[in-house]
């Protein structure tokens, strides 16, 4: 077996698995105003732009050979409220950053996440109703924040909010408005995770969320689950699926991608980045191969990309060899 690892070439005729930037969709949060850009610090190495840098850190992304960004957006206080009204307006941070993008980029995807946790003042990712997050109710307002932001020129829409139907209902909002050919990537097993931490923070959801997702997000004992939640998105018109989280969640990527065969992709969220990045800070771990052998693990358990904070370093090690 040691014969085809004795050489550089030879391990490279072997691989069984590759990674590309191609491979890569890029998650940036972004920010009002148009100076610097703002460190996550729960998140060492990612920042928030504001618009006028965005622009040209996403084209950057696209001449490493990422095709995709994903957008998440840090929402002044004073515009949330206990409905997230300001999901829906045309003109809101999302909708400005994608119309910005769209035009010094034309040619790179724009995936806009769908959910009210950075516009609600309570953090949940639907509308509270006697405390507890109303299912067909939000849907309506789902509906309507697909809408502007297809409107604004997003290419792909990423409902992440886990409520029971929002993609058919999605689906026939952008088919009814004209939109037939703006897909639909769904967070379609997403579990309630205590990975997500550091992304709170950096959308500005941490401090103001009450109470816990629980009663809509997966719980992370199950995987029978996971594989009908995958099936109802597809029925429902979803183009692509997605896991959430990735690393502790490998073997439902797995299983998603071998019952269903669609595209399949696995968000490497911030909780995973951020014990990386702390422990290569620390000296505990070589930080560019513990990067790299992480996202290689995602190829080799089915997915077809990966969401990841690491992308553009990662594009960046590739294109040097």
């Amino acid at each position: 077996m040691r014969r085809n690892r004795r050489d550089a070439w030879s391990r490279a005729l072997t691989a069984e698995n590759t990674l590309s930037a191609a491979d890569l969709i890029w998650p940036v949060f972004v920010i009002e105003g148009d100076g610097i850009t703002v460190p996550v610090d729960s998140m060492p190495g990612v920042v928030r732009y504001p618009i006028n840098r965005l622009t040209d850190a996403v084209g950057e992304a696209k001449d490493l050979g990422i095709p995709a960004i994903a957008l998440f957006p840090l929402v002044l206080s004073e515009r949330k409220d206990e409905d997230g009204t300001e999901a829906t307006n045309p003109d809101n941070l999302v909708c400005r950053a994608i119309a910005a993008i769209k035009n010094a980029h034309p040619d790179i995807g724009v995936i806009c996440d769908v959910a009210l946790d950075p516009y609600t003042s309570h953090g949940q990712d639907g509308l509270v109703r006697e405390g507890y997050v109303a299912n067909d109710e939000t849907l309506d307002i789902l509906a309507k924040q697909s809408l502007v932001q297809a409107r604004a020129g997003c290419d792909v829409i990423a409902p992440s909010d886990m409520m029971d139907g929002r993609v058919g209902i999605i689906r026939d909002a952008l088919d009814k408005d004209g939109f037939q050919h703006v897909r639909i990537l769904a967070y379609a097993a997403k579990y309630a995770s205590a990975f997500y931490g550091p992304f709170r923070d950096a959308v500005g959801s941490s401090s103001s969320l009450k109470g816990n997702k629980r009663t809509y997000q997966m719980d992370p004992a199950n995987g029978d689950e996971a594989i009908r939640e995958v099936a109802l998105d597809i029925e429902e018109g979803a183009d692509m699926v997605m896991v959430k989280p990735g690393m502790p969640y490998l073997d439902i990527v797995r299983r998603v991608k071998e019952t269903f065969g669609v595209p399949t992709y696995a968000y490497q969220v911030s909780g995973e980045y951020a014990m990386m990045q702390a422990a290569a800070q620390n000296g505990w771990l070589d930080g560019p191969r513990v990067m790299m052998e992480s996202l290689i693990a995602f190829k080799r358990a089915g997915a077809d990309g990966v969401l990841s904070y690491y992308a553009v370093e990662a594009a960046k090690r590739l294109k040097a060899g």
